[in-house]
């Protein structure tokens, strides 16, 4: 919920604003946790009409948060005072969302409050890796240096997933034409042709004619049911990935698919290690490095195996032998995991394994498109050589015998 706000600072100014809260006491208690005294507060009503289109599809991406971390280290770099920075970075700011965040942001740490705590009002925005790796620059006094890595390693998660997007573009949009173009023959050229077969009344049509009619048939008999069937399919798989038991299967479906499981798997590889090596670098705790993990690694089969991690050492076990029971955990990590927890160099040792596993998967993603062309030209071959088969054979033997 949004909700329109006029307070009071400590300086006795009056000011107004809107923040997003789930309900009214939240949003009270935020305002007060910033050290402002609410005058008023009400919750914003929007219908279809009088909503902020800009905040509806320009919401803050990978790339404004890079943008707003380096700048933000930049303006750290230069002495310039913590508030006055954000204030500064929230005014050049395009997209009305981000720029309403990193003014409440500013007004929550000029109020008193640390860049973090403000930081973590915003858990969709600022991940708890995000917000660790700040406050651990505040109490070590190396802000700056968190923040330049923060948008670093962004950078490498941005780059990561625009090569994939790009990777994936040609066979997608490929997919999709064909899929277009067959939909269209089916409901509307096949049948003006198939229907000269039918009135001439050939016996000896070619199986692949016989199948093509059959379907056209078909497809143009039932073409609403399949309309309604494949909706009401896609509403229901919807659904079921959304619960609990739908999210486990697609995690696992994700590490067991053709071509890209081996890519997936590497990514979270490269994302669990590098994000464990980070935090523990920074000075978190073990224990709280590995939830916090658990929580960023984006896979079920893996953030179990953090979680079983997390339990062993609590009860004074290693990482690397609760990584040794996990099927998710290549024993290449875990040898070299037990090598670092031995040597005590463990951020070290998580530190080559990402660039390991990094280096291993933008490899394969430069290599997907290779890899799916040739199945893309067979399959077009294949549907070529059906209709070939199916309609121009039998017209030419139909004219022949004419």
């Amino acid at each position: 919920m949004e909700f329109s706000y006029q307070i009071k600072n400590p300086a006795g100014e009056i000011l107004n604003g809107t923040i997003d809260a789930p309900d009214e006491n939240v949003a009270v208690n935020l305002l007060h946790s910033r050290g402002y005294t609410v005058v008023s507060l009400e919750q914003v009503k929007k219908d279809l009409f009088t909503a902020d289109i800009n905040q509806l599809f320009a919401k803050p991406n990978t790339k404004d948060m890079v943008v707003f971390t380096r700048q933000l280290a930049t303006l750290i770099d230069a002495d310039m005072p913590l508030a006055e920075g954000l204030r500064t970075l929230a005014k050049q700011i395009t997209k009305p969302t981000m720029r309403r965040i990193v003014t409440e942001i500013s007004d929550a740490v000029e109020g008193g409050s640390a860049l973090s705590g403000a930081l973590s009002e915003y858990p969709k925005l600022f991940t708890p890796f995000y917000v660790k790796l700040v406050k651990s620059g505040e109490v070590s006094g190396k802000l700056q240096d968190s923040l330049n890595y923060l948008a670093d390693y962004l950078e490498r998660t941005q780059s990561i997933n625009s090569k994939i997007r790009g990777a994936l573009a040609y066979p997608a949009f490929i997919i999709v034409a064909m899929i277009i173009v067959a939909i269209i023959m089916v409901v509307y050229v096949l049948p003006q042709l198939l229907v000269i077969f039918k009135e001439s009344n050939i016996q000896n049509l070619p199986f692949t004619t016989k199948m093509l009619i059959a379907v056209t048939d078909f497809v143009n008999k039932y073409l609403w049911f399949l309309i309604v069937i494949v909706i009401a399919g896609s509403i229901f798989f919807w659904r079921y990935i959304m619960t609990t038991r739908g999210k486990i299967w697609l995690d696992h479906f994700k590490l067991r698919a053709p071509i890209f499981g081996g890519i997936l798997k590497n990514l979270y590889i490269a994302r669990l290690a590098e994000s464990l090596a980070t935090l523990i670098k920074a000075g978190i705790s073990i224990l709280d490095a590995i939830k916090i993990t658990a929580e960023l690694v984006g896979n079920r089969n893996y953030q179990d195996a953090l979680l079983d991690a997390e339990e062993s050492v609590r009860g004074g076990g290693n990482i690397s032998d609760s990584f040794s029971k996990s099927p998710a955990i290549p024993p290449l990590v875990t040898s070299m995991v037990a090598i670092g927890e031995r040597t005590g160099k463990l951020d070290y040792m998580l530190n080559h394994i990402s660039k390991f596993y990094r280096s291993e998967s933008e490899n394969d993603i430069q290599n997907i498109s290779q890899l799916i062309e040739p199945v893309l030209v067979f399959i077009l071959g294949i549907g070529v050589a059906i209709l070939v088969s199916s309609i121009l054979l039998p017209i030419y033997n139909l004219v022949g015998a004419v």
